[in-house]
C-alpha cells in the first residue's frame, strides 16, 4: 500500500487526565485542546503499572512494558539493601524515533527523562533526571537559550506551601519558556517527528489537586492561568511545527492520569506488624509513636496546619537539622535500613513503592520457600481489611521476561486513591487523613489522555480506549515504515494506509 507521507508532533503533558481538562475545556480556558478535540480524536489512554513517570514514557518510547524493559520505577536495586540507583535511560532497548532516525526521517526529542542525549538524526535536549544533562548535538542547549532569550528551564524545586505563589509563577514561565524552545527547534530543524514533555502539568497536579478537583469556577486563578499557558504553549508548539509544510498529525498524550489522594499505605509499616520485616531491636519500628500522632492531630485544626506547613518548608530547607531529626530522621527506608535484621527479614518494600521485595539476605528464604511464603503475603494483603488491595506477580501484568529486578508481588490500593509508600513516618500501616502538607493532595491513575487532530484523523473519532504502549507503533504505521512491530491503533482513529 501507498501512505500518505505524514510528520507528526507529539506533545506530552505529564499526568493529563480528562477529569481535569475536561471541565477547563468546557469552561473556556482551554480553546486550543477544545479545537483538537472537536476537529479530531479523543480516548482514554492506559497506562502501563506502576503507571509513574519513567517506566511509563519509557514504555511509551519503546513500546515494551516494564517487565521487557526491567523499569519499574524512578530507581532499581542497588548493590546492598536500602540502596538504590537512579534509572538513567530505555536503552539498550530502541525507542520509536530511533527507528525513524534509522530511516532517514528527522527527528526531534525535548524534554524526555533519559540523563543524557544520545546521537541521532536530528536533536535530543533531555529532562528531569539532570539539572543541564549532554545535548545532541552538544550545543544544542546554547542554541536554545540564544533563541528564547534566557536559561532553558530545568526541573521545578521541591514545593514550599510559604512559597506557593511564586512556585507556580515558576511552573507558569517553565512552560512558556519550553513552548518557545520546542517552536524555535521546530521552526530550524523542520524535523518530519517531534516530541515534547511538559512535566510542570504533572508537578502542579500533585500539589494542588484539591485546588484543581473543585468546579472550575472555584478553581484558584493562578492555577487556571497555569493551564491557559499550557494551552496557548501547545498552540504556539503546534503552529510552529506545521509552518514545517506537508501533511500532520497532532497527539497530545500523558503518561498516565492524575486524581485525588486519599490515604496512605506505609507497606513496611504493615510488613513490619506481620513480623515480616524484622529490626535488630525490638520496638525499634515504632519509636516516634507519640510524635506521629501529634502531627496527624495537629492538621485536623487550622492554626495546626499552618504550624506543620511552615515546619515541613523548614526541613525541605535543610535548616534547623536537631528538629529535623526529631521530626523526620529515622523515618526513610534508607535510613532505616541499617536498624534491619536482614537475616531474619522475609519481605520488605524498596526502591519501587508499590513493589514488595523478598529479602535475599535471609539463608531461610531458600528457593523451594519462595512460592509458599509469596501465596502467604499475597493472602494476607488481599484479606486486609482496612482497606482494598489488588495484588499482582510481575508475570501476571507484564508480557516481558526481563523480570529479575522486578519486584516479587506489585500492589494497587483502593483503586489508587490510596497511595503506597515506603517509609515509616508514621505509626499505623494505613493513614486515612493523609498529611497534605507533606505530600500533597493529587496522584497518579491508570488513565491518561490521548487527543488526536490533523491529516488522517476522522473528526469526532471516540475509541473506547487505547494504550500507551501502542502508540509508538501508530506513529511507525502512519509515517509509513514497514515492519513495525506491536499494535496500531490508526486506523481507530481513522488515518487511511
Amino acid at each position: 500500500m501507498v501512505h500518505t507521507p505524514r510528520r507528526y508532533l507529539v506533545l506530552g503533558l505529564d499526568g493529563g487526565t480528562f477529569d481535569l481538562l475536561d471541565p477547563l475545556m468546557e469552561a473556556g480556558d482551554l480553546p486550543f485542546l477544545r479545537s483538537l478535540v472537536r476537529g479530531g480524536a479523543r480516548a482514554p489512554l492506559r497506562s502501563v503499572y506502576p503507571a509513574k513517570t519513567i517506566p511509563a514514557w519509557y514504555s511509551f518510547a519503546t513500546g515494551k512494558d516494564p517487565g521487557e524493559l526491567g523499569v519499574f520505577g524512578f530507581t532499581e536495586p542497588g548493590d546492598r539493601p536500602g540502596r538504590s540507583t537512579l534509572v538513567q535511560s530505555f536503552r539498550p532497548q530502541e525507542a520509536f524515533w530511533d527507528r525513524l532516525s534509522r530511516i532517514g526521517k528527522k527527528v526531534g526529542v525535548l524534554n524526555f527523562p533519559i540523563a543524557r542525549a544520545y546521537p541521532l538524526h536530528g536533536f535530543v535536549l533531555p529532562g528531569m533526571l539532570s539539572e543541564r544533562p549532554v545535548t545532541y548535538p552538544v550545543g544544542l542547549r546554547e542554541e536554545v537559550e540564544a533563541a528564547i532569550g534566557g536559561r532553558y528551564p530545568g526541573e521545578l524545586p521541591a514545593f514550599r506551601a510559604s512559597e506557593r505563589d511564586a512556585w507556580i509563577a515558576q511552573a507558569t514561565e517553565a512552560v512558556v519558556q519550553r513552548a518557545k524552545a520546542a517552536a524555535a527547534l521546530a521552526e530550524r530543524h523542520r524535523p518530519d517527528f517531534l516530541f515534547a514533555l511538559f512535566r510542570e502539568t504533572d508537578r502542579i497536579e500533585h500539589q494542588h489537586w484539591a485546588e484543581l478537583g473543585q468546579p472550575v469556577r472555584s478553581i484558584p486563578a493562578d492555577l487556571r492561568a497555569f493551564w491557559r499557558a499550557v494551552d496557548r504553549a501547545c498552540q504556539q508548539v503546534d503552529t510552529a511545527f506545521r509552518a514545517g509544510g506537508g501533511a500532520a498529525v497532532t497527539l497530545v498524550i500523558s503518561d498516565h492520569g492524575h486524581g485525588a489522594v486519599r490515604s496512605d499505605f506505609l507497606t513496611n509499616r504493615w510488613l513490619a506488624r506481620e513480623k515480616l520485616l524484622v529490626f535488630h531491636h525490638p520496638g525499634e519500628a515504632d519509636r516516634r509513636r507519640l510524635l506521629s500522632r501529634l502531627k496527624l492531630a495537629s492538621q485536623r485544626l487550622p492554626m495546626g496546619r499552618r504550624l506543620m506547613r511552615r515546619m515541613a518548608d523548614l526541613l525541605r530547607e535543610g535548616r534547623f537539622p536537631e528538629l529535623a531529626a526529631l521530626l523526620g530522621g529515622g523515618a526513610s527506608f534508607e535510613e532505616m535500613a541499617s536498624r534491619v535484621d536482614w537475616r531474619r527479614t522475609v519481605a520488605y518494600s524498596y526502591p519501587v513503592p508499590e513493589g514488595i521485595y523478598l529479602n535475599p539476605f535471609n539463608p531461610e528464604l531458600t528457593p523451594e520457600r519462595r512460592a509458599a511464603v509469596l501465596r502467604d503475603l499475597r493472602r494476607r494483603l488481599e484479606t486486609y481489611d482496612e482497606a482494598r488491595i489488588e495484588v499482582f506477580q510481575p508475570e501476571e501484568i507484564y508480557r516481558g521476561r526481563n523480570l529479575g529486578r522486578a519486584p516479587a508481588l506489585l500492589i494497587r490500593v483502593d483503586g489508587m486513591t490510596t497511595e503506597p509508600r515506603m517509609d515509616l513516618s508514621y505509626h499505623e500501616p494505613l493513614i486515612r487523613d493523609r498529611p497534605e502538607f507533606f505530600y500533597g493532595s493529587g496522584c497518579h491513575r491508570m488513565d491518561g489522555i490521548l487527543i488526536a487532530a490533523g491529516d488522517g484523523v476522522r473528526p469526532g473519532a471516540r475509541p473506547a480506549r487505547l494504550n500507551l504502549l501502542d502508540v509508538g507503533p501508530t506513529i511507525l504505521d502512519a509515517m509509513g515504515v514497514p515492519g513495525a512491530a506491536g499494535h496500531s491503533f490508526a486506523s481507530e482513529l481513522g488515518a487511511p494506509a
